[in-house]
């Protein structure tokens, strides 16, 4: 019984900007085509602290080949990078590229389509690189991006750049034991009598009347 892959195949939009026609190849191997393109983001392509924006421009640089089997297409893709600083929590930008090679297999191939599962194959001679676009360049963004490979970061004190306070900036920390004595000595010190020193005031006057007395 053929086996049949666990997630099954959707109709290609052959519109969507990521959907490619592969019939100007008519499935001779060694015939090739090479393209350039210019299509917009997808959401959600990013990590956590870094992405692409969603509707940017993506260059694509792409060479799509007829193998026995399928289509192989190799490529490079050009993104704008977007997110913020792990480090200091800056924002930043930049460009970067990825490269990807992969193989879209013809469904009637491998003995009546018994591909793998993780394999991806072809539509109606349509070929979806987003999956493959995603693979390469979500795969290869770091998970903590920096504005620059010495950034300093941030003070743990005072959540200043510390790049802009430079390095003479510090904080006097106190030890906490010797804050704990400072305020034990605090709450036991004998405060002064209101009168001034202890041997003067009313009972001074006492001690007169009771020798006048006596």
């Amino acid at each position: 019984m053929p086996h049949e892959s666990r997630t099954p195949l959707t109709r290609l939009d052959p519109n969507a900007p990521l959907v490619l026609d592969t019939r100007a190849l008519s499935r001779q191997p060694g015939s090739s085509r090479e393209m350039r393109l210019s299509v917009p983001a997808p959401e959600n392509f990013g990590v956590e602290m870094v992405g692409v924006p969603e509707g940017a421009a993506i260059e694509l640089d792409l060479r799509l080949e007829a193998v026995l089997e399928g289509v192989l297409v190799t490529g490079t893709a050009t993104v704008p990078l977007e997110g913020e600083c792990a480090r200091c929590l800056d924002p930043i930008a930049s460009t970067f590229e990825a490269d990807f090679q992969e193989l879209f297999v013809y469904p009637d191939t491998r003995s009546g389509g018994n591909a793998d599962d993780d394999e991806l194959r072809l539509e109606d001679d349509l070929l979806d690189l987003e999956p493959v676009l995603r693979d390469a360049v979500l795969l290869a963004l770091p998970l903590s991006p920096l504005c620059r490979d010495d950034c300093p970061g941030l003070c743990a004190e005072c959540g200043a750049r510390l790049a802009d306070v430079g390095p003479d900036h510090h904080h006097d920390v106190v030890d906490p034991r010797w804050a704990a004595l400072q305020d034990l000595a605090g709450e036991t010190s004998p405060e002064p009598p209101e009168g001034g020193r202890g041997d003067s005031g009313p009972r001074g006057s006492v001690d007169q009347q009771g020798k006048q007395e006596g």
